[in-house]
């Protein structure tokens, strides 16, 4: 009888510790998650890509009302993309062309969602200039863009612009790197289109190809 309580009980701490370990890399793996070292460079980022899943948030738009882009998401297929603010020329030339194809994306079955550091009074000076009819939202303190692995440290020109443009909450002084996402119902990534070259954007008429092509598998 003594042998087989002492079994018992060696199996119970043995299972104990298996699951004080396990715990433990539980809590690990959530400190990383949470956890964000700022790369230096965008050639240095390390972002989401196919198959992964968008992490849960809630933005302001232009009018500075919580969007929840996690429900968005959830009811039909969407073109996400990332730009860097509104006094970017690149970035506007780009709101540009996807305010042309926006209504040939929704024709597809597409919302187009737009995310930048701007605050909301600035995402709303942009909507007004660029006649912008899709949602654009505001990720000032570039919370989302780091759930991402989108963001850098932004190079010490654009400091100033920055602390200005999102009302002093990018106090990290961050970037993020213009990216393009393709996410159907469960917020899964189908594709992505992400360049370090700030410069280089993703054509409007090549993003409604792709979104064309994929359709059929979301």
């Amino acid at each position: 009888m003594n042998v087989r309580l002492k079994s018992i009980a060696v199996a119970i701490s043995l299972a104990c510790s298996a699951g004080l370990a396990q715990a433990q890399n539980d809590q690990s793996s959530d400190l990383k998650q949470v956890s964000y070292v700022t790369p230096q460079k965008p050639e240095d980022i390390s972002p989401l890509l196919n198959g992964e899943k968008i992490p849960v948030t809630q933005l302001p738009d232009v009018s500075g009302k919580i969007f929840d882009l996690n429900k968005a998401v959830s009811e039909k297929p969407t073109v996400l993309i990332f730009y860097r603010g509104g006094w970017c020329p690149y970035c506007s030339k780009q709101l540009s062309g996807l305010r042309q194809t926006a209504p040939e994306l929704e024709k597809l079955g597409y919302q187009l969602i737009a995310v930048s550091t701007d605050a909301p009074e600035g995402l709303m000076e942009s909507a007004k200039k660029e006649s912008l009819t899709f949602t654009l939202l505001s990720d000032a303190d570039l919370s989302f863009s780091k759930q991402f692995g989108l963001a850098y440290k932004a190079p010490m020109g654009y400091w100033e612009t920055l602390l200005k443009s999102t009302h002093g909450k990018d106090i990290d002084l961050l970037l993020p790197v213009p990216s393009v996402y393709i996410l159907d119902k469960k917020g899964v990534i189908q594709f992505e289109y992400i360049n370090p070259d700030f410069k280089q954007r993703m054509n409007a008429d090549l993003l409604k190809t792709v979104a064309a092509t994929i359709k059929k598998d979301l």
